[in-house]
């Protein structure tokens, strides 16, 4: 008689009962390869969402850690939330995370899906020169407050100093911060106009600030500091150094620890906490 693998039997049955339950487990779902999918096909139909993407990381992890808290409309204490707040104006993404989290269902947090989706987003709009790898394994927060997105986040009129400052404090250097400006070449045209139609990832924004052509004070400001300008430079002179150094950055952001909740859960809707379904 053939000997059975009761290890492979019993995972083989509780795969069985999961389906025949209406659920979906993580082992049925291609997680990364769906955030992708999904991702590069909003970028060709409309290029602007892959700047959004990439902005929306740094907007969720720099208040309370990689939580998923920058898109929730409700929270048990109200809807004052951070989308509301005057640093979040001008967000977007939030309908594609809705899409990819209707086709993972509930075994990945929305917080997850945030991570991944920038990333895969500064993959597809650096031509595949910034690529990197984040862990998974984040939990959706229930406190998102707008007092606190305006509170935590840089100001576009910051000076530099406060600009440092405000780096510091979560643990980033002065060159992390010029870093992760050139995050900003996705939104300018070789005029230093705005605009969500420019697509490209690169260290264009180097080229564009040192010769003033941004809008921001909290860009040009940075031209101010002798060693910030030095790295902006050197990031100007040297495109593969900034996309190693960029890809860095954002795994350092993305690896902030969720903090300001007492509860943690996966959501089942990104925009509202699991106490708020159905209201």
């Amino acid at each position: 008689m053939a000997k059975v693998n009761t290890g492979a039997a019993l995972l083989s049955l509780c795969l069985l009962l999961a389906r025949s339950a209406g659920g979906t487990t993580a082992a049925d779902v291609d997680v990364e390869g769906t955030v992708r999918t999904e991702v590069e096909n909003a970028i060709k139909s409309n290029p602007g969402v892959g700047a959004a993407l990439i902005r929306l990381v740094f907007h969720d992890c720099w208040v309370n850690g990689c939580d998923g808290s920058v898109l929730l409309d409700q929270t048990p204490s109200g809807s004052n939330t951070e989308k509301k707040a005057i640093n979040n104006i001008g967000l977007d993404g939030f309908s594609l995370i809705d899409t990819i989290k209707s086709k993972l269902g509930n075994n990945v947090s929305c917080a997850d899906i945030v991570v991944f989706a920038g990333r895969d987003a500064a993959r597809y709009l650096s031509g595949g020169k910034i690529a990197y790898s984040v862990p998974s394994g984040r939990k959706d927060g229930i406190v998102s407050s707008a007092a606190a997105a305006d509170a935590i986040l840089p100001h576009s009129t910051f000076e530099f100093q406060q600009l440092k400052d405000n780096f510091a404090k979560k643990n980033f250097t002065q060159e992390e911060l010029v870093i992760l400006s050139g995050a900003h070449s996705i939104g300018y045209d070789t005029t230093g106009v705005n605009t969500a139609a420019k697509g490209a990832l690169d260290n264009s924004y180097y080229h564009a600030n040192l010769q003033n052509r941004v809008l921001f004070k909290s860009d040009w400001v940075m031209r101010t500091d002798i060693k910030a300008g030095g790295d902006m430079a050197e990031y100007m002179n040297n495109a593969t150094k900034w996309n190693n150094d960029f890809a860095a950055t954002m795994v350092k952001l993305s690896k902030l620890p969720a903090e300001g909740s007492t509860h943690y859960e996966i959501r089942k809707n990104c925009r509202v906490t699991n106490q708020n379904q159905g209201f």
